[in-house]
C-alpha cells in the first residue's frame, strides 16, 4: 500500500487562487481526480491527502466535495479563519474526510503570528474537533512552531516539505537542522517527506536529497516520516513517478516496516485514516 499524504486539486474559475501568476504557468490549468489517477495507478498508489491551496473555506468545501465523489482520496486538508468564528466554520466544515486545517503560514509576513493568542485559541478548538494543523513553513517558523507544541500540545502538527529547506549545494543548512530537530522532540509532530525536488531545484536526485532525507529519517524516525507527492505542483521541477522512485530509492536500505510506515503507516496513523473506507 502506497498513501500519498499531499497532493493538491484546483479548479481555477473558482477564482480563489491569487498565487497562480506567470511563474507557474505550467500548472494554471484545472486539475481535478481524472487527471491524477492515471499517475496513482501506474504507481501503485491507493489513496491520498488532498491539500488546500488557497485560504478560503470554500476551497475546504470543493476539496470535501471532491472527495464525496472520488475513494482515491481518503482525507482533506483546508483551510479555516483562525481569528475568526472557528466554531461555525467547523460546524459548516463537518466531514468524515475533513482531517486537518492548514493556515498559510508561508505567505504571512508575521513569522510569530501562530502564536497570536486568538490564533492559538483557535487552534485548541481545531484539537478538540479530532483536526490537526498542517504547517506549511520555511526554517524561519520552526522556533515559533517548537513554541506551539509546547503550549498547544493536544494539537498534532504535521510539516509539510520537510519545511522548505534552503539548500547550499546538498546541504539543507544549519538553521533548519536546529529547529527542525528542536522540533522533532515533541511527539505530536510529524514530518512530509515532499516538496523537496521543487526546492531543491534542477538535478535533484536521490544522491542530492540524501543528506535532507537522512537528517529528517534521524529527526523523526520512520514511523513519523510519511511520504508525499506535492503533485501537481511538482510538475514545475519533475514528474509523479521521477519522485516517487528517489523518495523509494532514498529508503531502500531500510527495513520492510520502516518502508511501510513512510510509504503509508505514518500517514493512516497521523491522519487517522480509515484505510477500507
Amino acid at each position: 500500500m502506497i498513501i500519498d499524504a499531499h497532493q493538491h486539486f484546483w479548479r481555477i474559475d473558482r477564482g480563489d487562487y491569487s498565487w497562480m501568476d506567470d511563474s507557474v504557468a505550467a500548472i494554471r490549468r484545472d486539475i481535478l481526480p481524472d487527471d491524477l489517477r492515471p499517475l496513482t495507478r501506474a504507481a501503485g498508489v491507493t489513496g491520498t491527502i488532498a491539500v488546500q491551496a488557497a485560504p478560503t473555506v470554500e476551497e475546504t468545501e470543493f476539496l470535501l466535495s471532491l472527495s464525496d465523489r472520488d475513494p482515491l482520496i481518503r482525507g482533506v486538508v483546508g483551510w479555516l479563519d483562525l481569528t475568526g468564528d472557528v466554531t461555525g466554520q467547523l460546524a459548516r466544515l463537518r466531514h468524515p474526510r475533513l482531517k486537518g486545517i492548514r493556515p498559510m503560514l508561508q505567505d504571512i509576513g508575521d513569522t510569530d503570528w501562530i502564536l497570536r493568542p486568538d490564533v492559538r485559541a483557535g487552534l485548541r478548538q481545531v484539537a478538540a474537533a479530532g483536526l490537526r494543523m498542517d504547517a506549511l513553513v520555511t526554517p524561519r517558523h520552526l522556533e515559533a512552531l517548537g513554541v506551539l507544541a509546547e503550549t498547544v500540545p493536544e494539537l498534532p502538527l504535521i510539516v509539510d516539505h520537510c519545511a522548505k529547506p534552503a539548500f547550499v549545494g546538498t546541504d539543507p543548512g544549519a538553521g533548519w537542522r536546529d529547529g527542525l530537530a528542536a522540533l522533532a522532540r515533541h511527539p505530536q509532530v510529524t514530518c512530509k517527506l515532499s516538496g523537496l525536488a521543487n526546492e531543491y531545484g534542477p538535478g535533484w536526485s536521490s544522491a542530492t536529497l540524501r543528506q535532507v532525507f537522512d537528517q529528517a529519517l534521524d529527526m523523526f524516525g520512520a514511523s513519523r516520516l510519511m511520504w508525499g507527492s506535492d503533485w501537481p505542483v511538482l510538475e514545475l521541477a519533475g514528474a509523479y513517478a521521477g519522485w516517487l522512485e528517489v523518495a523509494q530509492d532514498l529508503c531502500s536500505a531500510l527495513s520492510a516496516t520502516e518502508r511501510a510506515d513512510i510509504f503509508a503507516g505514518t500517514a493512516i496513523r497521523a491522519y487517522d485514516l480509515e484505510i477500507g473506507e
